[in-house]
C-alpha cells in the first residue's frame, strides 16, 4: 500500500514562516528517502500556524528539491481561483517537473468569512462546473476553443477530489476521479463517504476503478507517553480553533486537561479519531487497524508536531510501520 505525506508547513510557537519552509524542504527530502509516494501541501489562509497559503509556489519549491516523489496539492481550494489560473499554474509545474504533479481540489475557502471577502469570492457554489472547466483546460486540445491553458493544455495533470462530507464523495464518483477524505480532522462522515464513493463510481479516462485515500494523523515517538505528549500540540490547536483564538502551533504540554480543560479536550478528541499515536508498536497497531477498518487504497499521513526533529522522527517511525505491515501482508 502506498503511503504519503500531507504537510501544512506548520509554524511552531517560537519560530517563523521562513524556518517553517526550510523544515518543509527537509521533511520532503527525508520522506522521499523513506519511500513516501506523494508529498501534498494544503491551501489555508489567515492562519499564523500554517505557511502553505501560496500552495502552488511551495509545491514548485518542494518539487525542485526532490527527484522522484510525486508532489501536489491536498488541496487547492478551487472556489478561491479561476479554473484557468489553476490550469496554467499546474501546467507550468508539470512542464517543469514532468509526471510528478498532482492536483487535489477542495471546495472550502480555506479560511473564515473575512478571508472569503478578501479573496473576492462572489458567492454561489460552482464547484462541479469549475472542476469540469479545469479538467477541460488540462485535457487534450479542443478544436475552436477561444480560451486555452498555455501551459496546461494536454498535460493531463491528475485531478483528485478532496472532501469531508458526502458531497465530495458523490462528485468524485460522478467524474470518475480519485477521492481523498479529510479524516485527519473531520472523520464523522468517513464510512458513509467511502461507501457512497465506491458504490456510485463511474469509470473515466483518468481512472477505471475507484481509488480512495485515507488521511490520518501520526504522532509517533519512542514511547506511548512521548507520542501522547507530541499530540497535545494538535489538541491545543483544535481547541483554539473552537474558541477563535488561532495562533502558531502550540508547544506540547504534560497535562492537556490543565491547559485546555477536560471538557474542551473531550470536545476536540473526536476530530483526532483517525490517528496513530505512541511507540512504534502502538503506531503500527493503529495503522493496521485503520487499514482493516476502512480498506483504503492509500494512506496519507500528517503530523502537526511542534519540534521539527520530533516531527521528522514521527514520519520515520510511520514509514517503518507501513513497511512492516506490507511485509506481513506479503508473507
Amino acid at each position: 500500500m502506498k503511503y504519503s505525506v500531507l504537510d501544512l508547513a506548520p509554524v511552531p510557537e517560537g519560530s517563523d514562516v521562513a524556518e517553517a519552509m526550510r523544515n518543509t524542504t527537509e521533511l520532503a527530502q527525508r520522506a522521499e528517502a523513506l519511500g513516501y509516494h506523494r508529498y501534498w501541501m494544503a491551501e489555508h489562509h489567515n492562519m499564523p500556524g500554517i505557511a502553505s497559503a501560496a500552495t502552488s509556489v511551495l509545491i514548485g519549491h518542494v518539487a525542485s528539491h526532490t527527484k522522484t516523489m510525486r508532489v501536489g496539492s491536498g488541496g487547492i481550494m478551487l472556489p478561491n481561483h479561476a479554473p484557468l489560473q489553476i490550469a496554467e499554474q499546474f501546467g507550468t509545474l508539470a512542464a517543469l517537473y514532468g509526471d510528478r504533479i498532482d492536483l487535489g481540489l477542495g471546495r472550502a475557502p480555506g479560511g473564515d468569512q473575512a478571508v472569503y471577502m478578501a479573496l473576492r469570492r462572489t458567492g454561489g457554489d460552482n464547484f462541479p462546473a469549475d472542476v469540469a472547466e479545469l479538467m477541460g483546460y488540462l485535457g487534450d486540445p479542443i478544436d475552436g476553443a477561444t480560451v486555452r491553458a498555455l501551459p496546461g493544455e494536454g498535460s493531463h495533470v491528475p485531478i483528485w477530489i478532496l472532501g469531508s462530507s458526502l458531497y465530495g464523495a458523490q462528485l468524485a464518483a460522478h467524474y470518475g476521479l480519485p477521492y481523498a477524505f479529510a479524516s485527519h480532522f473531520a472523520p464523522a462522515a468517513l464510512e458513509e463517504a467511502i461507501y457512497v464513493y465506491r458504490r456510485d463510481f463511474k469509470p473515466s479516462a483518468q481512472l477505471e476503478q475507484p481509488y480512495f485515500m485515507l488521511a490520518a494523523n501520526v504522532f509517533a515517538a519512542e514511547t506511548d507517553e512521548e507520542g501522547a505528549y507530541l499530540r497535545t500540540s494538535m489538541q491545543q490547536a483544535f481547541a483554539r480553533m473552537q474558541t477563535g483564538t488561532r495562533g502558531k502551533l502550540p508547544r506540547p504540554v504534560t497535562d492537556i486537561d490543565a491547559t485546555i480543560g477536560e471538557g474542551m479536550r473531550r470536545a476536540v478528541e473526536p476530530m483526532l479519531k483517525v490517528s496513530a499515536t505512541g511507540s512504534p508498536e502502538s503506531v503500527r497497531a493503529d495503522l493496521s487497524a485503520m487499514i482493516t477498518t476502512y480498506a483504503p487504497d492509500e494512506l496519507i499521513l500528517t503530523g502537526q508536531i511542534h519540534d521539527h526533529a520530533a516531527r521528522v522522527r514521527s514520519f520515520e517511525i510511520a514509514a517503518k510501520a507501513m513497511c512492516d505491515l506490507e511485509g506481513a501482508r506479503a508473507a
